[in-house]
């Protein structure tokens, strides 16, 4: 079992910053890939970064150059960030912290409560 809890979310101008914070903890040497996701209301959850356990990052299109994921092991807690810059009123959304545990070729996914984020123009 892993437990995630998102934090950071909250209102900006259209061309500034936010970084959202995620902690994971329990079985946390299980975790190979953290990502984040985004959903808007009526429309599906989107994949917006993700990291591997090796730190190799993957991002959607729409958030290429502006966002960076990051993740950071401290003891019995993995700290998976999103920075978030020029933000566009597109990506008010509630983000979401992911984690991906596998075990004996079993993958399991975790999910944080989500944060809200919202971009006035």
């Amino acid at each position: 079992q892993v437990q995630l809890v998102e934090s950071g979310g909250g209102l900006v101008q259209a061309g500034g910053s936010l970084r959202l914070s995620c902690a994971a903890s329990g079985s946390i040497f299980r975790i190979s890939a953290m990502s984040w996701y985004r959903q808007e209301p009526g429309k599906q959850r989107e994949l917006v970064a993700s990291i591997s356990s090796g730190g190799s990052t993957s991002y959607a299109d729409s958030v290429k150059g502006r966002f960076t994921i990051s993740r950071d092991n401290v003891k019995t807690t993995v700290y998976l960030y999103l920075q978030m810059d020029s933000l566009k009123p597109e990506d008010t959304a509630v983000y979401y912290c992911a984690a991906r545990t596998e075990n004996l070729g079993v993958a399991s996914d975790y999910w944080g409560q989500g944060t809200q984020v919202t971009v006035s123009s």
